[in-house]
């Protein structure tokens, strides 16, 4: 590829994981105001438009006046409170639709111009199986709650959020690869970095567990859970395992414990960069993954501590998308800058020569 067609792909490639972005965000919300069970029929095509009429728009009503959410949980709510909770959900379809679009459409342009390398092509026909997955699987979790009890399950919603996050990352991955002018040195911070994002990527899906068992409705305190540094009800079922599974207390407490490791791990890479790598670059993306996870805790103790509110949770959905994509930026900005030599090192080379 020619470094025009480089810098054209991963332009391309990070639009695409910043409507992922977007898509994540927007879910989020669509969870928080109860809107991801108004729509009631998985329509990829025909579903690309709005209801256009008022008889349109009560079909769609009566519809959802059949599901257990209307049944046990908005049986007060009327066409225009339907209307309100039915924008959400359609946004965030249509949002997916879209990002299918924005990247089959150029990806299908690069392949028939011969643009793309051949190992790259399958990297990226691999992201759009993802995301034809990733479709079948949000219906696939709305389905879940539309049976008897008006609550998605909470594995496939972590699932859902899991390919989304799987999605951003190979995009910008691909993206800041595309972009670096030189072979990655593949070094030890390089490596521990990715550890890092890995890391977080674990945390992410742990609070998606946790959103979908509601868990942060619990325990709204910090940094004591009601008081205790581990709760008592932490193994409370039987058997143990399932405890991290549906139990209030383990999830919240492993979510709480990933975050107070990453506290730890991540001023210490910034640390060691600092010492180590003169790189601008890899010094300016471990600043800003401090300063991003800094602002990440903060959102997440002032969602728990305030009973989850629509704005901080929302934000702190997305800042765990920012997290990660801030992360794999690190890691290539370090696995790709030389590293200096320490300067006791040099003095034990020269009293040596």
């Amino acid at each position: 590829m020619s470094a025009n067609d480089r810098r054209i792909v991963a332009a391309w490639l990070l639009l695409c994981a910043a409507l992922v972005f977007a898509m994540v965000v927007v879910g989020g919300v669509t969870r928080l105001t109860r809107s991801g069970l108004s729509i009631v029929e998985w329509q990829p095509l025909v579903g690309t438009l709005p209801p256009l009429s008022e008889g349109e728009w009560r079909t769609l009503f009566e519809k959802y006046q059949r599901t257990p959410e209307f049944k046990q949980v908005n049986f007060d709510i009327d066409l225009e409170g339907f209307k309100g909770i039915f924008w959400w959900e359609y946004f965030h379809r249509l949002l997916g639709r879209l990002i299918g679009l924005v990247f089959l459409l150029p990806f299908l342009w690069f392949l028939l111009r011969r643009r793309l390398e051949p190992r790259l092509a399958w990297q990226l026909g691999g992201i759009f199986v993802l995301g034809a997955l990733q479709g079948a699987l949000g219906w696939f979790m709305v389905a879940s709650g539309l049976v008897d009890d008006p609550r998605v399950s909470h594995f496939r919603l972590t699932a859902h959020l899991g390919v989304a996050l799987a999605i951003f990352a190979a995009e910008l991955w691909l993206a800041l690869r595309l972009l670096q002018n030189q072979a990655p040195a593949r070094g030890r911070l390089g490596r521990s970095a990715l550890g890092l994002a890995a890391l977080i990527f674990v945390m992410a899906l742990s609070g998606g567990l946790v959103a979908g068992l509601r868990a942060g409705y619990a325990y709204n305190t910090f940094p004591l859970m009601n008081g205790h540094v581990v709760p008592p009800e932490i193994l409370m079922l039987e058997p143990w395992w399932r405890n991290f599974l549906y139990n209030f207390a383990t999830v919240q407490f492993v979510h709480r414990s990933i975050a107070w490791l990453l506290i730890v791990l991540v001023p210490w890479l910034w640390w060691r960069a600092r010492r180590e790598v003169p790189a601008a670059q890899a010094r300016l993306a471990c600043n800003l993954l401090l300063a991003t996870l800094v602002v990440q805790v903060s959102l997440g103790i002032v969602t728990l501590v305030n009973g989850v509110p629509l704005v901080p949770a929302a934000a702190h959905q997305g800042g765990a998308v920012l997290l990660l994509g801030v992360a794999l930026w690190a890691a290539q900005a370090l696995r790709s800058a030389p590293a200096a030599r320490p300067a006791r090192a040099s003095r034990d080379v020269r009293v040596a020569a």
